[in-house]
């Protein structure tokens, strides 16, 4: 007899309710978080089977699942469905035929063989079949029947998200792959932080750096946390002030592609990036874009702007928008989604970002802003969740979808990105749009992480300047 399971409960079958040949079986599909969770659970981090790379050099070419997963599954079915709670494990002989790989779907049987009345114990045929009916693991179980009847509610386990920021880096970096480095201007790396982020970034083949500042500081700083500066260009000047002139100087030249903070201040970088006289002004407002990778939400998302306009007129959010809608295309987003936030979602006359957001929308309606869905004012809970958007009978392509967070103001925006990071474990980085380079701001806080982010994502708005994609006159 087949045994089968019920949706809702858990039902154990003793021993005088058990005959040889009766079964049970459940299907699994293995997938790419089973492999990590399995591996977290266990401490199993054998890179044969949870490192990509890795893999491909070993015998099977690609990821497979630890073989006690399997063996796991085996117990899934004793324990829970056959002959189910209550049931003891004694013995266990399995032999692993086959590799299970990244998205097989798994048939586990378990069918009695024998019965031992003198001390309850039953031994059960056990196998697990592939979706191409090749035979993965097979062997025996012997277990101890439940001494007594049990029915009871079937629990629901909870939710788990991994939160694997190397690992959503990694797919971040790899958007750059085959793309040349390009080479980036390094504005005063003279403390250990600026310094060595530009040198990571330079050895994953993202940058060229151009190191520019007082050389003397800069050597010193390499030899004394041991990096190796290697043969990159170093630009000798005397101070902070004049390493921003400089960098500014190289991109005008065409020396240079990109501008990447070191550790002088933001404002007196800024300054020389501004200038109207020898700057790197375009027709479009500077404006930042955070781009933020969060466990918890299903796609890329973008902040703008939290780190350059304070409190932005409506003329200025239009260049905010355009900018982070061409950056968007940039990343591989045809038709970005363009919430923009503010305490509530209707609009109301005394709260300005509200208007904002009204005459924002109908600027894209008549085509002042171009290549994205717009629709505000959201509050942020209806931009990001569409079980918060349709409570509140919000019917839009953008609530619950955003793609582009449209904030109020510098504050706000701040806010958001930084418990976004901190609370969230968000993978982030930043890029300053609408100057004929991008430019990587960067914190001491930064993680490194966030630093070799940040320089992706300038490497591919230099590659797509070439071409004339982001660079407005």
């Amino acid at each position: 007899m087949r045994i089968e399971t019920h949706q809702h409960f858990l039902e154990s079958r003793i021993f005088d309710e058990i005959h040889i040949g009766d079964s049970s079986s459940l299907v699994r599909s293995l997938r790419a978080e089973d492999v990590k969770l399995f591996a977290i659970m266990s401490g199993d981090m054998n890179p044969a089977i949870g490192d990509q790379e890795f893999a491909n050099s070993g015998m099977f070419r690609e990821v497979i699942a630890h073989g006690m997963w399997s063996a796991s599954l085996i117990s899934t079915v004793l324990g829970t469905q056959f002959p189910g709670p209550g049931t003891v494990l004694v013995d266990q002989a399995l032999h692993f035929a086959q590799p299970v790989r990244l998205g097989d779907t798994i048939t586990v049987t378990v069918m009695v063989k024998q019965m031992f009345v003198h001390n309850q114990h039953i031994i059960f045929d056990c196998s697990c079949i592939n979706q191409d009916g090749m035979q993965v693991v097979h062997g025996t179980a012997e277990v101890l029947a439940p001494a007594e009847k049990v029915i009871t509610k079937r629990v629901n386990l909870p939710d788990i998200t991994i939160s694997d920021k190397f690992a959503r880096l990694q797919t971040l970096v790899s958007r750059a792959k085959g793309l040349a480095p390009i080479d980036m201007a390094v504005v005063h790396p003279c403390d250990l932080e600026s310094l060595k982020g530009a040198l990571m970034a330079a050895e994953a083949g993202l940058i060229d750096p151009i190191l520019i500042g007082p050389e003397p500081k800069i050597r010193a700083i390499a030899a004394e946390f041991g990096l190796d500066l290697k043969q990159h260009r170093i630009v000798n000047v005397k101070h902070s002030h004049e390493s921003a002139a400089m960098a500014v100087t190289l991109i005008r030249n065409g020396d240079a592609e990109a501008l990447m903070k070191g550790s002088l201040h933001t404002d007196e970088l800024m300054a020389e990036v501004v200038s109207r006289a020898a700057g790197l002004r375009t027709a479009r407002r500077i404006s930042h874009v955070f781009l933020m990778d969060v466990p918890t939400y299903p796609r890329p998302i973008l902040i703008t702007d939290a780190a350059i306009n304070i409190a932005p007129t409506l003329e200025e959010k239009v260049h905010i928008i355009q900018n982070a809608v061409d950056f968007a295309h940039i990343i591989g987003i045809a038709e970005p989604k363009v919430a923009i936030l503010s305490a509530v979602e209707t609009v109301n006359p005394k709260i300005q970002s509200t208007l904002d957001a009204a005459a924002l929308c109908k600027m894209a309606d008549r085509g002042q802003i171009t290549g994205g869905l717009l629709d505000g004012p959201l509050a942020f809970d209806n931009a990001v969740s569409i079980e918060a958007a349709k409570t509140k009978g919000i019917n839009s392509v953008v609530a619950g979808r955003a793609e582009i967070l449209v904030v109020p103001d510098l504050e706000s925006g701040n806010m958001v990105a930084k418990q976004l990071e901190y609370l969230a474990n968000a993978l982030t980085a930043g890029i300053v749009l609408g100057a004929k380079v991008p430019i990587v701001l960067t914190s001491r806080a930064d993680t490194a992480e966030t630093r070799i982010a940040s320089c992706v994502i300038a490497t591919l708005i230099a590659h797509a300047n070439r071409n004339n994609a982001l660079t407005p006159e």
